[in-house]
């Protein structure tokens, strides 16, 4: 709901943080690298009960989510070539696995610690797969129709209520306090799957 404004928002701190990050050994997909590394780690942290580091370990991933598109954009610019889509296609491939597991991370260690019911987890990833399936499914029939959503990413992304912003924000909080991440989730899952129905009409409307 808020990723628009903050992308315009943080679009100076972000480039100035490529031009730092600007170095040989850095490259954008080893930062994608980097964000499914943490973000898997954040996962069995949390399955273990280990609530804070996985917390750092969550919030690390989604810095390095956050730096691997601007730095690819600035060595784009530099050497004068487009975008092939790999780091877009690996950055996406990255962001769901990250988000499934850690969805299933806080699943086993909160019905592990707190004897949580699991319905809610699964509901999550459920709303996760219906979204998932709109907006991949979106931006290819786009791309094919000449409909893209030029915003500077890869992929055309169709907005919603539950997006990248509000995403981090509830994977932090159940990790925060775990023993009502069950109750986070069940309320989290309500919000996706209306965000889900958001973008499949939309969507489709935008296609005729």
């Amino acid at each position: 709901m808020f990723d628009a404004r903050l992308r315009i928002a943080a679009e100076p701190a972000l480039a100035r943080a490529a031009r730092w990050l600007d170095r040989p050994l850095i490259t954008p997909n080893r930062l994608t690298g980097l964000n499914l590394v943490l973000g898997l780690l954040s996962a069995a942290l949390a399955a273990g009960q280990w609530w804070l580091p996985a917390l750092a370990g969550w919030l690390m991933c989604r810095l390095a989510d956050g730096l691997d598109g601007p730095l690819a954009r600035r060595r784009n610019h530099e050497a004068g070539v487009q975008d092939t889509g790999q780091g877009g296609f690996w950055d996406i491939c990255a962001d769901f696995i990250v988000y499934g597991a850690t969805v299933v991370g806080v699943g086993i260690g909160a019905t592990t610690a707190f004897d949580a019911p699991w319905l809610p987890f699964l509901l999550v990833l459920f709303s996760y797969y219906i979204n998932g399936t709109a907006f991949l499914a979106f931006s290819s029939i786009a791309e094919k129709t000449g409909r893209q959503l030029r915003d500077g990413r890869t992929l055309s992304f169709l907005g919603g209520l539950a997006e990248g912003a509000e995403t981090v924000a509830v994977h932090s909080l159940w990790l925060i306090f775990p023993g009502a991440a069950w109750e986070i989730a069940s309320v989290w899952a309500l919000l996706v799957m209306v965000s889900g129905a958001q973008r499949i009409i939309v969507g489709y409307r935008s296609l005729r």
